[in-house]
């Protein structure tokens, strides 16, 4: 490995001369300057249909995470702006929800065109608060708008049931109803496409929508708003608040008028709100952290697990919770893929976003860059060996070089807690019994990844990992026609696919008696 590392370490200083000499190809202002031209860049909170400042003048600025520039101010709302928010949202509830089927669906069709014809200037945008490459950007809001569309197609499709009674003069049936105003507080990592997993399946049932964005990535929900707007979502369908994180939540938790909680974040503060909404007995959805085992055996395909192990770590600089936590690779191969996927990760290209060719952005703010940086430290001070990486990269602010581990232990921080950051850590393992109480060795259970060229091993291990969403031979597996969530630790219910209609519908038994009377 030594000969690997003084090779790799070389690649990583001139791909860092090269790229202080190449510059983005747009900066902060440019990009600004062009998202206000398309109509779409709002720097106000969203309520009843109206673009509003925060009611007491108070403000945040949100920061290209790349550069350290200040993007825009926005309002910094509290618990006056939520609760109006939740007033319009309850008030439009009964129109929304009465409209026919079809009606809501046309309403969710045109937002979908919308967001197609805006890609991308959207895509600009969450490269520029977010900071994940324009490919990638773009890719998101393909992603984000596959839903709109999908759920466009499901309203129509909210069917009953007719139950044979037990008594003849008797008639049973169940409707699906609305369950009425939806929270949703969302991440910044998927700043387009977690609004729409959530928001597109409950406006298509009836619902109406309180959204609380991260306040990292505000400006990507206000330009969906917009777009919403546009498409003829009534005013108080879609509401936007953003700020106080703390007195939003709290204000969403304490309503009767909100129903029903979806939240995609981290365990801790995910426990927190399933605690606050009992006193309400809100409907929760929750997806949650995870620490996703990437289990490569013997018989894989050393070029298909690389590729696979590569997309599942390093997509968006490792800060999804379906990335790759932990490498699990098999004794027989161990060696010939730790050589075969540090080459393939020395490829990747750090830099801000907006430039061409770019694959690895920035981490989203300092407090990830410590977090990648103790972790590694911990790892290191155990261990574990430094292949690739290991430091922040010569660019400064929040860029981190991508970083392969090898002999990496359980009891190390790495493999215990959900990493968020481009570190691939590599852990060998004999035998396939071995691995399955490797992998199920977590209070996570969010999403696995196999590596294997044997159908029968295929089918015993994915149904053996305590994971809601297992992929075979392949890193990238999240679609909007099938069910996406975890169990254990990681979450409650299911969004995407038709599974993802169910938790915002209720059911309800109506008994028709003395028919023959």
């Amino acid at each position: 490995m030594s000969m690997l590392r003084v090779a790799l370490c070389r690649h990583r200083l001139l791909g860092s001369s090269r790229h202080f000499r190449r510059q983005m190809s747009m900066d902060s202002k440019g990009a600004v300057s062009q998202l206000s031209n398309s109509g779409i860049f709002r720097t106000q909170g969203f309520i009843a249909g109206k673009w509003l400042d925060s009611y007491d003048g108070t403000t945040f600025e949100v920061r290209n995470p790349a550069t350290g520039d200040v993007i825009a101010k926005v309002p910094s709302m509290g618990r006056k702006e939520t609760s109006d928010a939740i007033s319009s949202a309850y008030t439009t509830l009964s129109s929304w929800s009465k409209l026919t089927a079809n009606e809501r669906s046309k309403c969710l069709r045109r937002w979908y065109d919308l967001i197609i014809t805006h890609k991308e200037d959207l895509a600009l945008l969450i490269t520029l608060e977010q900071g994940k490459p324009l490919t990638e950007a773009q890719g998101e809001v393909s992603y984000g708008a596959s839903f709109i569309e999908f759920f466009a197609e499901e309203a129509k499709r909210v069917y009953g049931d007719i139950i044979p009674p037990p008594i003849a003069d008797r008639r049973l049936f169940v409707l699906k109803q609305p369950i009425g105003v939806v929270a949703a507080i969302t991440p910044w990592n998927f700043p387009l496409a977690m609004i729409a997993r959530k928001v597109g399946p409950a406006l298509a049932c009836g619902c109406t929508v309180v959204v609380k964005p991260s306040e990292f990535t505000p400006l990507t929900a206000l330009a969906a708003a917009e777009l919403a707007l546009q498409a003829g979502i009534p005013p108080g369908a879609l509401n936007m608040v953003m700020g106080k994180a703390s007195d939003i939540g709290d204000t969403l938790l304490e309503s009767t008028q909100v129903r029903k909680l979806t939240f995609t974040g981290s365990t801790a503060v995910g426990k927190k709100l399933m605690a606050g909404s009992a006193s309400t007995v809100k409907k929760v959805s929750l997806e949650l952290g995870g620490n996703a085992p990437c289990i490569v055996f013997d018989d894989a395909n050393l070029d298909v697990a690389v590729k696979g192990c590569l997309a599942a770590k390093f997509r968006n600089s490792g800060q999804t919770c379906v990335c790759a936590n932990r490498i699990l690779v098999q004794e027989g191969i161990y060696e010939k893929f730790a050589n075969a996927f540090a080459k393939a990760v020395q490829n990747l290209q750090v830099g801000n976003g907006l430039a061409e060719g770019i694959t690895q952005g920035p981490l989203i703010n300092e407090a990830a860059v410590q977090k990648v940086e103790s972790f590694v430290k911990d790892a290191t001070s155990k261990g574990a060996n430094v292949i690739l990486g290991g430091r922040r990269h010569s660019l400064g602010m929040t860029f981190y070089e991508p970083t392969v581990l090898s002999n990496v232990k359980s009891d190390m921080l790495i493999s215990r807690e959900e990493i968020f950051g481009p570190v691939a850590p590599l852990m060998p393992f004999k035998s396939e019994e071995e691995v399955i109480q490797m992998a199920n060795d977590t209070n996570a259970g969010l999403a696995a990844y196999i590596f294997t060229n044997s159908i029968s091993r295929s089918w015993r291990v994915s149904e053996a990992l305590e994971y809601g969403l297992v992929g075979v031979n392949e890193g990238i597996i999240s679609t909007e026609v099938a069910p996406f969530g975890g169990c254990k630790q990681s979450g409650l219910g299911r969004e995407g696919s038709k599974y993802g209609m169910d938790d915002y519908l209720e059911l309800k038994y109506v008994c028709m008696g003395n028919l023959e009377s």
